[in-house]
């Protein structure tokens, strides 16, 4: 009988279980406000290439940006937006993110999926790496550097 009453509050409780976690929902980044550190800052700025949000995106690049690509070179922060306004994202997705801090100064690192197009030619299907420096000013983290790095696993 005393084995039949654990086994029976055993699986109560393993019934009860999976309603709980341990762990809070990673919070969604649907604005700058949002952005709590350099995963958020980074799906801020993207989430803004892809909605065309061009003044909300130019608040947060600083005016000394400098950008550098395989395909476009450097690039300052006139051409930088002017190359984004070019991308048509359909889709993208950011992941294996790495970001270190130094006092004022986050370095992102992460791999980016996307898909669409660009100046008319489809965008690389594979995933690329990229790295965005960001420094935090008066108006707030501000990009101050970013490059991509090429595809992944090169």
């Amino acid at each position: 009988m005393r084995m039949r009453t654990w086994l029976l509050m055993l699986i109560c409780l393993t019934l009860l279980l999976p309603g709980c976690t341990l762990w809070r929902e990673k919070k969604v980044v649907n604005n700058w406000a949002d952005a709590t550190g350099g995963e958020g800052l980074e799906r801020s700025f993207w989430k803004d290439v892809k909605e065309k949000h061009w003044n909300e995106l130019q608040r947060h690049v600083a005016s000394n940006y400098v950008a550098f690509t395989p395909e476009e070179g450097r690039m300052d922060r006139a051409a930088m937006l002017q190359h984004l306004q070019g991308l048509k994202l359909d889709d993208y997705s950011l992941g294996d993110f790495q970001v270190e801090l130094n006092t004022n100064t986050l370095v992102v690192t992460y791999t980016a999926t996307m898909r669409g197009s660009s100046g008319g030619q489809p965008l690389p299907s594979q995933p690329v790496r990229m790295m965005t420096v960001w420094q935090q000013q008066k108006p707030g983290w501000m990009a101050i550097a970013h490059t991509v790095i090429g595809p992944e696993g090169r």
